[in-house]
Formats: structure tokens, sequence, C-alpha cells
């Protein structure tokens, strides 16, 4: 695969610094893909200055249309865009690896240390996730809503997501905030272009495109002609992650469905890996890696749970790979500007469904959780502290409230 010549006008990152900055947020980014998002948005728009707002705000309206883990796809796309494929590659390889190491881990024995999924430190980390996603909601706010227009776009979005909460009232909602920006927002050229460059040449994304459908065709034909184990895993969890719209837990029901049918693994273990799952950092697809090594079939142990690992992921970088240069040849046209200004005024009202339900639901439960996510905020917000450093602070105030039940 060729990289395209444009690769020249962003700055290249070393790939070891991709690497090292992905494996950062892989060990502290809790909260699910929307705090994800929220987190990619602290370290590459506001630190780095990778890219501004507005070409952010784009590619996460890109990744929620493609199949698959979202926040995954903004990373590996974020890793292209300073290092090329295998710049896409390092990024994937350090957000993923902590959580699927963990899974790994819990699935050959971590239950012995006795950790709980009730634990107080366990709860902090969840609190610590919406103070992420309302910083990334304030800033994104101000700068692609500074209007009463796309203001109202990004609650309508918010409103739509609450009465349809599937992936399709994510879409529909983003597709509203496109048709409205297009009709009534006057085109603009865009902010700082050179800002959101991804080097990825119509020739690399051909052949992505074809290895994705090739493989999704004829893997299910090679399966069943071939009494392969290890084939009918790939499978199983490439097929998963090639059609499941929304990522996170949209995925649990379809995993479910392929492997405690068969008798690969039973549904005591799969409720026990779920569970583990909630607790480590990272993409919820790193779920394969555990159901891969647990597989009551081999291959399995390390070698079973890195086949699945690479199965339902590899979709994902295919996906994006094929859609980059496309994307980039459509977001340069003045109409489809308009139209990605309404989207992303949209995309502000996902961030703000999302906070609600599922981050605030599940989080805060009394007047303590809410005060320690006001701390985890002001932290963050007005003190300018490293997310790394808020998660610890956030971890002991939740294993503090849990210790002490009536200190608020």
């Amino acid at each position: 695969m060729q990289l395209d010549s444009s690769q020249n006008a962003v700055p290249r990152a070393p790939l070891f610094s991709i690497l090292w900055t992905f494996l950062k947020l892989g060990c502290t980014s809790f909260g699910g893909p929307i705090a994800h998002i929220g987190y990619f948005r602290h370290e590459f728009v506001e630190k780095r200055k990778w890219l501004d707002d507005n070409s952010y705000a784009d590619l996460v309206a890109l990744c929620n249309f493609l199949p698959g883990p979202a926040s995954s796809q903004v990373g590996i796309a974020l890793g292209i865009s300073r290092g090329g494929l295998p710049g896409g590659f390092a990024a994937w390889l350090g957000f993923t690896m902590p959580s699927a190491l963990a899974l790994i881990a819990f699935a050959y024995g971590f239950t012995a240390f006795g950790v709980s999924a009730d634990a107080g430190w366990l709860h902090g980390l969840k609190i610590v996730a919406v103070a992420v996603i309302a910083q990334a909601i304030w800033g994104m706010g101000k700068s692609l809503c500074p209007d009463r227009f796309r203001a109202t776009l990004a609650i309508a979005a918010t409103l739509i997501v609450f009465l349809w909460p599937t992936a399709w009232g994510q879409i529909l909602a983003i597709l509203i905030g496109g048709l409205a920006g297009w009709h009534y927002l006057e085109p603009v050229l865009l902010h700082r272009p050179e800002n959101a460059r991804f080097p990825v040449s119509k020739q690399a994304a051909a052949v992505s495109w074809i290895l994705f459908w090739g493989l999704l065709l004829a893997l299910p034909a090679l399966a069943y002609a071939i009494n392969d184990h290890a084939l009918a895993i790939f499978d199983s969890f490439y097929r998963t992650g090639s059609l499941v719209f929304g990522g996170g837990h949209v995925v649990l029901p379809l995993l479910r469905n392929e492997v405690v049918p068969p008798g690969w693994v039973n549904d005591d273990v799969f409720l026990a890996g779920y569970g583990a799952a909630q607790a480590v950092p990272g993409p919820l697809f790193t779920f394969a890696a555990y159901l891969g090594t647990v597989n009551a079939l081999e291959p399995n142990g390390f070698a079973g749970g890195l086949l699945a690992l690479v199965a339902i992921f590899l979709p994902s970088f295919l996906i994006v790979v094929g859609a980059l240069p496309y994307w980039e040849s459509l977001r340069r046209k003045t109409q489809v500007q308009s139209a990605l200004r309404g989207i992303n005024a949209a995309v502000v009202g996902l961030l703000l469904a999302a906070l609600y339900d599922p981050v605030w639901t599940s989080s805060i439960r009394n007047t303590g959780d809410m005060a320690l996510a006001l701390v985890a905020f002001g932290l963050l917000m007005y003190w300018k502290l490293s997310p790394l450093y808020v998660v610890v602070i956030t971890a002991i105030g939740g294993a503090a409230l849990a210790a002490l039940p009536g200190l608020i």
C-alpha cells in the first residue's frame, strides 16, 4: 500500500511516540467509548494540537457512521494522521493492549486476587468519566455550537437519542444535523485544513475494501468447508466486528450468540468476563480477548485470546483505511462543509445524551458521587490537571466514599 504524497503537509511523529501516547491513554481511559472521545479530545485537540475541534468532530461523525468501535476507529485515524498506516497500527496497539492483557489475565484466574466489581475504587473510575465527558461537551459546545441555530441542533440531537436510544437513533440525529446544515448554514472553507490530513492513498483504500469484503464473504464458506476451530473463531469474531453498529455494549449480545450456543463458553463464564470488562480501561471490544482465552476448544489460552482480538478489530482497521481518502475529498467541498457544521453540532448533542445515559445513570448514585464528579471536573477544567492524575485521585475518592458511606 502506498501512502499519499499529502503526508508532507503534516508533521510526522515517531512511531514509538504514537505508541507511548496511546498506551498511556489505554491505561487511563475508563468510562466507555464516549469517555474515550473526551480523553482523545483532551490529548490531541487541546494538548498536542494535532487537529482543531471542527476536524475532530468531523472524524467522530465519520466513525459513528461506520460499523465497529467508534472510539478505537478515531484512535486509528489519529495515529494514521501522524504516522501513516504504521502509525494507525501503533495507535491501536497502544490503546488496546492494556485492557486486552488485563482481561486475558482475568481469564487465567485474576479473580484469585479478590477484586470485586463493586469495589469503591472501581466505582470512582466510573465517576471520572462524568467529568471527562462534561469537559469535552463544554469545550466542543463553545466552538461547534456558537449560535442559536447550531445550539438548537445539538439539543434536537439529544432529544432524538433520548427517544430512540440505539445506534440508529444516533445516525438519524447526525443525518438531520447534516441536512439542516446543508440547507441553512452558509458554505465555509475548511478551518486550517492542514491540521487534519490522513496520508492514505485511494489505492490503499481500494485494497482495504477488497480485503474487508473478501474476508467477510469468504470466511463463513471456508469455516463451513474446513473443520478447523481456529478458522471458526476467526470467522465468528471477524463477522461480529464487521456488522455491529454503535460499538461498545451493542457487541455483547452478538458475541454471546457466537460463543454460548455452540458451547465454546458457558453463560456463567461469559457474564464473569463481562463484569471484568467494565472494570478495565480501553475499548470494550477487548472482551473478545477474554472469550478467546476461556474458549473450551483449542486454540484457547493466550493464543486463542490473541486470535479473537485480532479478528474482531481487523474490520475496523480495514474500514477506516478504506474510508479516510474519500472522506478527505468530500469534506473539502464547500457544500459538504455546510453539512458538516450541522453534523458537528449534532455530535455535541450525542455526547450530551451519553453524558446522562449511560454515564450519569450508572455512576452518580448519591451526593457523595456528585461531589467527587465535581472535584474531578474542576481539576480537569480549571486546574488543567492531567487526566492520569485525575483518574488516580477519583479512584482514591471512590474508595474513601465506600469506606465511609456516611461521609456525605
